[in-house]
């Protein structure tokens, strides 16, 4: 099992941080939305913050910092972690006001509305990296 523990972990950190962020927004919205579960864009914790810190982490326990497979995965978690906190908020952010444009022009059967929750606040994304690195120390100790 521990063959597989740099596909594992980096999931059970993921499905982890999308049950806590789909926990955090039942009580927020005070209903149970079932369809957050499978939806991991934008929310508290980043589900994507937590899976590439997770597989980075894992690396650099197992094949040290100075690896070169450490070193990808570095920087691939650096380009992702950007993405959700840059470009994907940005667009999250358009979309609200694409959204309301839409609605006030009366074209809200011409054109679906734009998903709104599709990037992170630094602050979910800090929580999302903290949470993968925490459980990839833990269950790596584990597995």
């Amino acid at each position: 099992m521990s063959e597989f523990k740099y596909i594992i972990i980096p999931l059970v950190c993921a499905i982890i941080s999308q049950v806590i962020k789909f926990i955090i927004e039942s009580f927020k919205n005070s209903e149970l939305d079932l369809e957050r579960l499978l939806d991991g864009a934008g929310g508290m914790p980043s589900s994507h913050s937590a899976l590439v810190a997770s597989l980075t982490t894992v690396l650099a326990l197992n094949e040290g910092i100075t690896s070169p497979v450490f070193a990808v995965s570095l920087i691939f978690a650096f380009v992702v972690i950007y993405d959700a906190m840059g470009v994907r908020y940005e667009t999250g952010k358009q979309a609200v006001i694409i959204n309301q444009l839409t609605k006030k022009m009366n074209f809200k059967k011409q054109f679906q509305q734009l998903k709104e929750k599709v990037g992170h606040k630094p602050i979910e994304v800090l929580f999302g990296t903290l949470l993968g690195i925490g459980l990839a120390i833990i269950l790596n100790g584990l597995i």
